[in-house]
């Protein structure tokens, strides 16, 4: 006997990467081993030299299939066995080998929207829908759509055995949200990619395409984002840290390092308008919304917790993001705090 292997990896396509796969039929008894591809077909190589290497880093079972079937996550290497230069994971690693002491941990709200066809799910075929405002946690067959897909992408989310910690409907017709984590920065953005191909996997099975576009409706409507959760054992314990990792996002060069980094086309999505601070200024504060960084409100009450730094788009690579939250924030506590 033997069972599927879907094996997943992010290609080398910019400015934003994409979600590629296929699948491996493996003996019983046999783990994924590395695989090869040809990286010439997805912005990783050329055509004269184009052998790639997929590397197992990471297995879930897989709930489209079902049965023994897994689904594999793999990091893309070269043919001497060095991190491909799209390789953002291996990048993210050291830096978390280093903080693991910090105990740093993520959640990500991932943003994103049905489209069917050139329209977003919902949309009439000419002209707009209702204005923004009964849509966010809506019900309704008049507001909401999407929502048979939505269930059963967690479904298969949760079957996957994924941290997904709940979903909502968004401030647009066909705009939702799901949450990863509590986890900490290599498993949530490993569990994120996996959530992200799940949702492209069910939407296909609806005729329905789903994308991470940070503004997919041009005009008074909110983009979409990527909030991205974020405490360390100290911010967990004290608000001086939290102030301190809230004062390290906005030190020296860091806001504009982070804003380059957090997803292609943010300057549409962050303009001080749609619940957004502007992509040019940095600021936190709390119960903040139209801030850089959240403080949620419980958090000034107990005097610990997290902080939401809500500047990453929907379409941000998750293992560039958290190395960059956990370099800054880390850094900074380290310093201030001798941990």
């Amino acid at each position: 006997m033997s069972y599927k292997a879907e094996y997943i990896w992010i290609d080398g396509t910019e400015p934003t990467a994409r979600l590629r796969s296929k699948t491996k039929i493996i003996s019983d008894g046999a783990e994924p081993d590395t695989w090869g591809f040809d990286g010439s077909s997805t912005n990783q190589a050329t055509g004269h030299f184009s052998d790639l290497v997929l590397r197992p880093v990471a297995t879930y079972p897989d709930p489209i299939r079902g049965g023994s079937n897994v689904l594999v996550l793999c990091e893309v290497l070269t043919v001497d066995d060095r991190p491909h230069g799209s390789n953002t994971r291996a990048l993210l690693r050291p830096v978390a080998e280093q903080f693991a002491g910090q105990e740093p941990l993520f959640g990500i709200e991932q943003e994103y929207t049905f489209f069917r066809g050139s329209r977003p799910l919902g949309f009439p075929e000419a002209g707009y829908p209702a204005p923004q405002g009964g849509y966010y946690c809506g019900v309704g067959a008049d507001e909401i759509f999407g929502r048979e897909i939505v269930e059963k992408h967690l479904d298969n989310c949760l079957a996957g055995g994924l941290t997904i910690s709940g979903i909502n409907a968004e401030v647009m017709p066909g705009q939702w949200e799901f949450q990863v984590g509590p986890l900490n920065p290599l498993d949530v953005a490993d569990q994120l990619w996996i959530a992200r191909w799940l949702l492209y996997r069910t939407a296909e099975d609806f005729g329905v395409s789903a994308t991470l576009d940070p503004k997919p409706a041009k005009g008074d409507w909110n983009g979409a984002g990527a909030h991205t959760n974020f405490s360390t054992r100290a911010m967990r314990s004290g608000y001086d840290a939290i102030i301190e990792a809230c004062e390290a996002l906005g030190r020296d060069d860091k806001p504009r390092e982070h804003i380059k980094q957090y997803g292609a086309g943010i300057e549409a999505r962050l303009t001080g308008a749609h619940e957004t601070a502007p992509w040019n200024e940095y600021s936190y504060g709390v119960s903040d919304r139209g801030a850089s960084v959240r403080i949620p409100w419980q958090v000034e009450v107990d005097k610990k917790g997290y902080i939401e730094d809500r500047r990453p788009n929907a379409n941000a690579d998750p293992y560039v993001v958290t190395r960059l939250v956990v370099d800054t924030c880390c850094t900074a506590l380290d310093k201030a705090f001798l941990l």
